[in-house]
């Protein structure tokens, strides 16, 4: 075993900045770099670096020198919430990454999209600058990319919390076995131990942003009711769902209604590069979202397609949700239809207002622009949904309903902070509104139910701050940082005070005249987020 850095195959671009991001000075903000290089995986931080066979992703690790940045990758670790809170936002060392050769193969298995070299930034960074917040997530570890898995309700064998954990890539699958249909060729699975047959109705709800491990401790302390009423018809993972890497939005949300990994749905990041097509590609934005899927690759298919597919009576609406193709009913399907320039970032005047909403949260609506932003999106979410299942209509026989406050909610406070666990009360609030519409029109008993999010998130510590930008300016190399931390060798240098936001490239836009709400439903209903998101 060498007992000093190999040089980086190549000795150019590639090895000039592996050797800038890797010094000691970088390690409270690098957590490790990645890259790939003649038939091999390899990863190095600033005290040592391993390599795995492309061939063979859950094979072992091969250290180059030093210790192994990748040698602990226990799925439970930080498992339940005692444990996180007692070591939060863990250094390399005492940290975990769950299916490390998977998740980052992955990450590296599209031929025009993928970079040369990706940085993982530590739990702790901070970095504002580049869309960063107090509650961080886009890293492999485990914090980052943890989140829930519940399943209740009709066809849902199992009862009560059971230990262990499932992917994002799972949920798809999953929903379509419920629903009775099948996906070929994705690379999830049905978690068919827990459920089976049974289900008129299948929902799926993503909490964005949410922990896993908070989740279920607020639902057993009585804060989440209607989490809990869920959790007595059904089961939860102790250990949730492990997202894909980047543990970001727009990746995850694909994975979770694909099956896919990025490197197969091609959706690489909340931004990124397309090298076909020489531009960047910013997939998370007020005025992008409701075109993502034209960024999906050939043959990806998503649960709705699957559906209409194998069950072509069947209805599916998806709720805010950009991952939408296939769905009959679609909130960005409507924004599409408005044909406005601006995408969901021009519909805010069909927002309810955040004011005087029974399930906000007034504090934070009055303390924070991006909390109330957020409440007025899941307002007019909540408000299809109740009309998508009104007693004198047809309700959909498959429905996906995103919420984007908790995810306004953790990175606006940080994880276990009294925002963060605010937005999951007011998401939970909602949820109680839907089920009661259940209960009235006699359909609980024969809905099935699965909640999960796009990834966990973890505590940024202020005083860590820094920009591996600089370093490799310094360094002499030629790059561009796309969604900051996927880095593309030989592009065009990028200045140091470019713009690299970590997810969405705009501001809210300003809130407008409110238009009536069931107008607002019926015409345009929009999942208009907030802010930059990693």
């Amino acid at each position: 075993m060498p007992d000093a850095p190999p040089v980086a195959a190549g000795a150019g671009e590639l090895s000039r900045a592996v050797a800038a991001l890797t010094a000691p000075d970088l390690a409270a903000i690098v957590d490790f770099v990645a890259w790939l290089d003649a038939g091999w995986l390899h990863v190095a931080n600033s005290e040592g670096s391993a390599r795995l066979p492309v061939a063979d992703a859950d094979g072992p690790w091969e250290v180059r020198y030093g210790r192994d940045p990748l040698g602990a990758q226990d799925p439970m670790h930080g498992v339940p919430l005692a444990a996180t809170l007692a070591d939060p936002s863990p250094p390399n060392a005492r940290n975990a990454y769950p299916y490390a050769g998977r998740r980052l193969l992955s990450a590296f298995g599209d031929p025009a999209r993928s970079p040369d070299l990706i940085v993982v930034h530590t739990p702790g960074h901070y970095w504002p600058e580049r869309g960063g917040h107090l509650g961080e997530h886009g890293s492999l570890d485990a914090g980052q990319s943890r989140a829930p898995l519940l399943l209740s309700g009709a066809g849902v064998r199992a009862r009560g919390l059971r230990p262990g954990v499932a992917r994002v890539i799972d949920v798809a699958p999953t929903l379509a076995a419920l629903a009775g249909v099948t996906m070929p060729g994705t690379e999830g699975a049905a978690l068919s131990d827990l459920i089976g047959p049974g289900a008129r109705h299948v929902v799926g709800l993503l909490w964005d942003g949410t922990s896993s491990n908070d989740l279920l401790h607020l639902a057993g302390s009585g804060e989440l009711p209607n989490v809990a009423r869920l959790l007595a018809q059904g089961t939860a993972l102790t250990g949730g769902a492990i997202a894909e890497f980047p543990s970001v939005t727009l990746t995850n949300h694909t994975s979770a209604l694909t099956g896919l990994g990025p490197g197969r749905h091609g959706i690489l990041h909340n931004v990124y590069f397309d090298r076909e097509v020489g531009r960047q590609i910013i997939a998370n934005d007020v005025r992008t979202w409701h075109l993502a899927c034209e960024q999906l690759r050939d043959g990806v298919e998503t649960l709705f397609e699957a559906v209409v597919r194998e069950r072509p009576d069947a209805v599916c609406a998806c709720v805010n949700e950009p991952v939408d193709r296939g769905a009959h009913y679609s909130t960005f399907g409507l924004v599409r239809a408005a044909g406005s320039a601006g995408g969901a970032g021009d519909m805010g005047d069909y927002l309810p207002p955040a004011e005087g909403d029974p399930h906000a949260s007034e504090r934070w609506v009055g303390e924070n622009p991006d909390y109330a932003w957020s409440t007025r999106v899941d307002a007019l979410g909540l408000a299809q949904v109740t009309q998508l299942w009104a007693t004198d209509v047809r309700p959909p026989e498959v429905m996906w309903w995103n919420t984007t406050l908790t995810d306004t909610g953790h990175h606006g406070g940080g994880p276990y902070s009294e925002q963060s666990r605010a937005s999951l009360r007011d998401a939970d609030a909602r949820l109680g509104v839907f089920l009661d519409l259940l209960v009235e029109r006699d359909l609980l008993s024969v809905t099935a139910f699965l909640l999960t999010a796009d990834h966990g998130s973890e505590a940024a510590d202020p005083r860590c701050r820094g920009d591996w930008g600089d370093a490799l300016r310094a360094a002499d190399v030629t790059f561009r940082d796309e969604g900051y931390g996927f880095i593309y060798l030989g592009e065009q240098r990028q200045p140091a005070a470019a713009a690299g936001a970590a997810g969405t490239a705009s501001a809210n836009p300003a809130p407008a005249t409110r238009a009536p709400l069931a107008q607002s439903s019926a015409t345009a209903g929009s999942a208009v987020s907030s802010g930059a998101e990693a």
